[in-house]
């Protein structure tokens, strides 16, 4: 299934997108798509619906963040080779751990603010794996079991107090916007392996990566099984899980974000996200 929430900011309802890619409302049948419809259970019973009988939403609503109420939105840094590469840094011998705030979540094609005064902000087209069930000390081998499903991000970062304002990358990584999810949450059963799936991010139409999950370090079974050693996954949490090459930060000379550009990304099977780059407003 392709779950969705759509609508204005703070009043979105949910949604599927049915076999004929049509947007179908669901609010007859759950008031969200959140923590409590994540679940294996829950998800079951959605798929047994009639989707030809759900009413069709007309028009091109805005999309928000396919997950409502996401607890944790934790991210995994250099995990593709070539990536650690182009930053400078080492090839690391486990992931590497931090957490995006919860606050930048927004939609799939919402702007993308600049931070007062940034001259540093870049992109990172990755995968995001959503929790379905909580996850504590659970085997690489099960882990799989543990998530609803993927979706896109885009994890957009200021560099500057990502990497020159002290050892903590959170400080570069919480932004207003910047975490926009989506445009749907696609559950496990349609992906038949998450660690083939073509991704790829353009700047106002030029290719800036291409990349493919067959080339993570740390496959999405080994990250949720490690970080559910270091802290609880609860229902509709979220980890992104690195970024290939072609980052602007690697770029030779560093190319940024400006006001006016437009980001276009997405992951195979998972959909397409857009946004415009906008400057810092309170």
């Amino acid at each position: 299934m392709k779950l969705v929430r759509y609508g204005k900011p703070g009043k979105e309802k949910p949604g599927l997108i049915d076999a004929n890619g049509q947007l179908r409302d669901l609010s007859s049948v759950v008031p969200d798509i959140g923590p409590e419809q994540l679940g294996d259970a829950a998800l079951a019973k959605l798929r047994k619906l009639k989707t030809e009988k759900l009413p069709l939403v007309r028009g091109k609503p805005r999309y928000g963040s396919p997950v409502a109420n996401v607890g944790k939105f934790i991210a995994i840094g250099l995990n593709y080779a070539d990536h650690a590469a182009e930053s400078g840094m080492p090839i690391p011998s486990e992931p590497v751990v931090f957490t995006k705030a919860n606050s930048c979540i927004q939609g799939p094609n919402d702007p993308v603010m600049l931070p007062k005064a940034s001259v540093k902000t870049d992109w990172e087209v990755e995968l995001g794996v959503v929790i379905g069930t909580r996850a504590r000390h659970v085997s690489q081998k099960d882990a799989l079991n543990y998530v609803a499903g993927f979706c896109v991000v885009n994890d957009v970062s200021e560099r500057a107090w990502q990497l020159e304002h002290g050892l903590t990358w959170d400080k570069g990584k919480g932004f207003d916007t910047f975490g926009p999810l989506g445009p749907w949450l696609v559950t496990r059963d349609e992906i038949d392996n998450v660690q083939k799936l073509g991704m790829w991010l353009d700047v106002n139409g030029q290719r800036m990566q291409t990349g493919n999950t067959k080339t993570m370090i740390f496959n999405v079974a080994k990250l949720v099984s490690y970080v559910s050693q270091l802290n609880t996954l609860m229902p509709g949490d979220v980890i992104t899980t690195g970024t290939p090459p072609g980052v602007g930060m690697g770029m030779k000379p560093p190319v940024f974000l400006k006001k006016g550009d437009v980001i276009t990304l997405g992951i195979e099977g998972l959909g397409e996200q857009r946004q415009e780059v906008v400057p810092f407003k309170l």
